[in-house]
């Protein structure tokens, strides 16, 4: 790039769903031109889109193939990637500090590092809340990023091949998985383990008896599963799960997770070779501390209208780590945005906009979160969901194929946002071709 002296130096920290699609956004427009500088921080490589976590987990979905490199992304749209997770902020100079980043041996690649900004969007993200719930940290896995899924999913094929393997009877625990919160990533994963599960053992393990030996707990301390979305769609949900054979708790607190399993509030114990915490979402620890930023109970930003902190009109924030004002939420007794994608994929076209505005020294308009409903993926079985949910009182529920069809455009929006049409139709094409020629769970 030119040098960068009269240069308006745009930093986004975070490449989730909505830090990769603005910085996107912002390099092939402003970037393109020259007109400002644009760095993405993320402390990975590549971005992976969320809702897609509980995929790779089951092992339904390729990583390799949807995984997006930051690096190939920042040259081809026009932006700078540079790796490193944030830890540090000088509002008064204007600076993010980024640590060290060190490889899986620990060597240092990159030593501790300040970037400048004159415009700052975080997009943090959020992270699973265990509620200080004893035995969460040394034996549940999250699915928080990446990592976590293949982690999960490394396990869970590891013990179908040790099941297949040894000789005597199974511990009780054994092929038993239990996940806690029933929310959308948890009835998810739920389904797509019942599947899964079963084309892994398909594949020569033929002394693990799928119905018998393999079972899936799915816990949730409300009343239903999908408590945040409408009853009719919490029921038929439920009702899915179980005839697929997963054993659903409902109005199941959890008191402790232990090596062998989950123990409830009611003294019952849940065994379980494979525990997943799925229930509450917070921000990062760090940002409840962050150079003097005013945040809530969640660790999430206050932010304006605009989307700028409440202390701050250089630092705009997006996604799951902003406490975004909603006043049509509750049936009009206001509340904030949920922390959904289509949230991220808004707020990050708004500030987008914005910035625009801010370098033509325009005023700032605010920002009016947009519900087009709630879409739960079921795998193959099924998917439900209700269209247009905060506008019409979320009564239209829908299911089936039209349901499952909405669920993957949501994904392929995220796909046209990132690469634009030619390229995301090539890459559907490449893997529904790919996805002919090799198993469809993931073995390894």
């Amino acid at each position: 790039m030119n040098s960068t002296a009269t240069k308006h130096r745009i930093v986004v920290v975070g490449g989730g769903a909505g830090g990769l699609e603005l910085a996107t956004r912002l390099g092939d427009t402003l970037g393109r031109r020259g007109r400002a500088e644009i760095t993405l921080i993320d402390k990975n490589r590549t971005h992976v889109w969320k809702p897609k976590l509980h995929e790779i987990a089951a092992g339904s979905m390729d990583l390799s193939a949807h995984e997006v490199d930051y690096l190939a992304q920042a040259h081809w749209h026009h932006f700078r990637f540079r790796i490193g997770e944030m830890i540090a902020l000088d509002r008064q100079r204007r600076e993010v500090r980024v640590a060290p980043y060190r490889d899986a041996e620990g060597r240092e690649v990159t030593p501790d590092r300040v970037f400048g900004y004159d415009t700052l969007v975080l997009a943090l993200g959020s992270q699973s809340n265990d509620f200080g719930t004893p035995g969460v940290g040394e034996h549940a896995l999250k699915l928080e990023s990446k990592a976590d899924a293949q982690r999960f999913h490394a396990r869970m094929v590891n013990a179908c091949i040790r099941a297949h393997a040894q000789g005597t009877p199974l511990r009780p625990e054994q092929l038993h998985v239990a996940i806690i919160g029933a929310g959308a990533t948890g009835v998810e994963l739920a389904a797509e383990l019942h599947r899964t599960t079963r084309e892994v053992v398909a594949f020569g393990l033929d002394r693990v008896d799928a119905d018998k030996d393999i079972q899936v707990n799915l816990i949730e301390a409300a009343d239903r599963v999908l408590p945040a979305l409408p009853p009719r769609m919490s029921q038929a949900t439920e009702d899915l799960l179980r005839k697929l054979g997963v054993l659903v708790h409902t109005s199941a607190k959890v008191a402790a997770v232990r090596a062998d399993g989950v123990q409830l509030a009611d003294g019952r114990v849940l065994p379980a070779e494979l525990v997943v915490w799925a229930a509450g979402v917070k921000a990062a620890d760090f940002l409840k501390d962050l150079a003097g930023l005013e945040t809530n109970r969640s660790n999430q930003l206050l932010v304006k209208p605009s989307l700028q902190t409440t202390r701050d009109d250089d630092i705009f924030v997006i996604g799951d780590c902003a406490a975004c004002a909603w006043p049509e939420a509750n049936g009009g007794k206001g509340g904030f945005v949920p922390p959904r994608a289509q949230a991220a994929h808004q707020q990050a076209s708004h500030v987008a906009a914005q910035i625009k505005r801010r370098l033509a020294n325009k005023p700032m308009k605010a920002y009016r979160y947009r519900d087009f409903g709630s879409l739960v993926s079921l795998g193959e079985f099924s998917t439900v969901g209700n269209m247009m949910g905060g506008l019409i009182g979320g009564s239209l529920m829908i299911e089936g194929a039209f349901a499952r069809l909405m669920y993957v455009s949501l994904y392929k929006m995220h796909e046209l946002a990132l690469h634009g049409f030619p390229k995301m139709a090539l890459d559907t094409l490449a893997r529904l071709i790919t996805r002919r020629t090799e198993p469809h769970v993931k073995l390894h």
